[in-house]
């Protein structure tokens, strides 16, 4: 046990100058994109203060761990301060980029959605989320992010507006949404951020997905960048074969023999090894990019196009993925793809348990836009400095690799500053809560003492501010 505390040590040695090293370069990286150096400072604070040991982490909450007297410094800089937020978020995937440059990078895009209780905050609707396990009233992001054998790392983000949302001008103006924000599918949106990533350097040679980012729009312009895709799909999902008839992809997988399915190792669990048997067959392209619609599309030219299917070794559930490479492609290569889609929902957990990416209360489009920035800055820091780790520390068989939430513990403990807690700080911020909620009880009871019109989301705001 003593030399893996020895190791451990070691480890917590080079985790704390690359953490520092990490830190001091995205910071670096954005200082341009703040008109004054009071709001730098604030980011700085705010993006360190992310990682701190508190229940929730929201503007209230990280202003009194950091000692401030009330939550106004972080609200002005999530709301009014002068940033260029989408400069900053250029500028940090130009970083990222250079940290993953010439590894196998795969980018995968997913949603994930958070709780809201009033459509009054920025594209809240109701709307299907995954995380929240149905329909309901929430607001839905769209994330992308750079997927390596050893690291993840969100690089991008877009909030999707329901159509209605979108549509609404008056909502629209409360929010502060900007007027060249327009109604956007989230295909699109995902469309919009692998050609970001591609412009800032990110050297990504495959685009992953789930179903819903299976549509022949998308996956045309994924090809029309250059990059192979594998994308899932519904069993009833229509593929056209080499023959030229249209099967449904649970139909046509049938045409593989039972001696075709190959086992193969897609990770590690806690349990032991995951094996998936997985079988392929060629289909007809149907995304050529509009340059090549004129040609012959067959597998020679246009790259090859399969479907891909996994099988559970026990229940025997079947997945379907649509593929397609530029050039000649192994089976091992896409099952590696696929599988790197997965690990985007790590990228989330991270997000959500640490770095308070669902956390932050925010109702207009400016501080969902910031907040969310950074909370992506603060996991990308992680992920970098991990990644440090990896390639400085030597491999120990009796120890798991260092991740993000060990090394989030190892800073708490070691780094970063401890919540203030001292007694005067604390009976100053409770009154002022307490305070504060007194006189915003008493404008929500005389608000509803005075029946009339329907006030408009404006008025509201208004009234609001007046308490």
């Amino acid at each position: 046990m003593t030399t893996y505390q020895d190791a451990v040590a070691v480890e917590a040695t080079v985790a704390e100058q690359a953490w520092g090293e990490t830190f001091g370069r995205v910071l670096g990286a954005v200082a341009g994109c703040f008109a004054r150096r009071e709001a730098r400072a604030t980011a700085a604070e705010l993006v360190a203060g992310l990682l701190l040991e508190v229940d929730t982490r929201n503007c209230w909450t990280l202003a009194q761990a950091l000692g401030h007297p009330g939550p106004h410094r972080l609200q002005h800089l999530l709301s009014r301060a002068r940033f260029d937020h989408d400069h900053a978020r250029e500028q940090v995937a130009r970083l990222v980029a250079g940290e993953l440059a010439g590894r196998d990078v795969v980018l995968v895009v997913d949603e994930t959605g958070d709780a809201k209780s009033s459509t009054d905050c920025v594209g809240a609707g109701r709307q299907y989320s995954g995380a929240i396990g149905g329909v309901g009233l929430c607001q839905v992001a769209v994330h992308l992010a750079a997927v390596t054998p050893t690291a993840k790392v969100i690089i991008d983000r877009a909030l999707y507006l329901p159509a209605d949302w979108a549509a609404d001008e008056e909502r629209r103006e409360v929010a502060g949404v900007p007027e060249e924000v327009v109604f956007a599918t989230k295909p699109q949106q995902a469309l919009a951020m692998v050609t970001d990533a591609l412009t800032a350097g990110i050297e990504a040679t495959w685009f992953a997905g789930d179903e819903v980012y299976c549509g022949r729009e998308l996956r045309r312009g994924i090809r029309s960048l250059g990059l192979g895709y594998a994308v899932g799909i519904a069993a009833t999902y229509q593929v056209t074969d080499t023959a030229g008839q249209r099967w449904e992809a649970r139909k046509l997988i049938n045409k593989v023999r039972p001696g075709q399915w190959m086992r193969r190792r897609t990770g590690h669990g806690t349990k032991g090894t995951r094996e998936y048997d997985w079988a392929w067959i060629d289909v007809h392209p149907d995304d050529a990019p509009a340059e090549n619609e004129n040609e012959n599309e067959n597998e020679n030219e246009n790259g090859a196009s399969v479907l891909v299917a996994r099988r559970h070794r026990y229940t025997g559930e079947v997945s379907f993925f649509r593929c397609w490479a530029p050039g000649d492609v192994a089976l091992g290569t896409l099952v590696e793809v696929i599988c790197r889609r997965w690990r985007i929902e790590e990228t989330f957990q991270l997000g959500k348990g640490f770095t308070g990416l669902d956390q932050g209360q925010v109702t207009c489009w400016n501080s969902w836009m910031r907040w969310s920035l950074f909370s992506l800055i603060a996991a990308a820091v992680l992920a970098v400095t991990v990644a440090a780790v990896h390639e400085a520390a030597e491999e120990r068989s009796g120890l798991v690799p260092l991740t993000c939430p060990e090394l989030v513990r190892l800073l708490r403990a070691l780094v970063l500053p401890p919540p203030v807690r001292d007694r005067d700080h604390v009976l100053h911020r409770t009154a002022w809560r307490r305070h504060h909620q007194a006189v915003a009880t008493v404008c929500h009871q005389q608000r509803h003492l005075h029946p009339g019109p329907r006030r408009s989301p404006l008025d509201v705001r208004f009234v609001l501010v007046l308490c």
